[in-house]
């Protein structure tokens, strides 16, 4: 049985950020055995690349990085595992040498097909366990949208 999350240091209110990457590893650790038992060799992180890049039919790593909301060095960092896994390509822009465009492979869609499969069985996992303890889903969205709407910095004013 895996260790409990040691909450002496999570506890103080003042470390909601820390307490949120806590929940995220937890269930990266949590969600690879899954992944392995469904045939799912990406990483557990690279998932939302996968949806964004098939959305996109291709796309730069800056256009990635703009869809996901996230920065472009992260998504520029999740890529060589993803070309040695074989699920997606890049090749120069015909238009811009420097700029590199990402596609997914057959193995990639296969992946995708896998994740959506996994997708459906885990989304009742977890309604199960917004049951035992609160809608997380949503408690984290009501959070992110009203720092969206109001930053700490303009809260700290008032």
């Amino acid at each position: 049985m895996p260790a409990s999350t040691d909450t002496a240091d999570l506890d103080d209110i003042s470390f909601l950020g820390r307490l949120s990457e806590a929940l995220s590893q937890r269930i990266e650790e949590q969600t690879r055995p899954l992944f392995d038992d469904a045939g799912i060799t990406i990483p557990v992180r690279s998932c939302s690349l996968l949806t964004a890049l098939d959305a996109a039919g291709e796309a730069s790593a800056a256009e990635l990085a703009r869809a996901l909301g996230q920065s472009h060095q992260l998504v520029v960092q999740k890529c060589p595992a993803l070309l040695r896994l074989g699920v997606i390509t890049q090749h120069a822009d015909p238009a811009d040498a420097r700029r590199k465009i990402l596609r997914l492979t057959d193995a990639g869609r296969d992946q995708l097909r896998r994740i959506d499969d996994y997708s459906a069985k885990i989304s009742d996992v977890y309604r199960t366990l917004f049951e035992e303890v609160g809608d997380v889903h949503g408690a984290i969205l009501k959070a992110l949208n009203a720092l969206a709407d109001k930053s700490l910095a303009e809260r700290i004013r008032e």
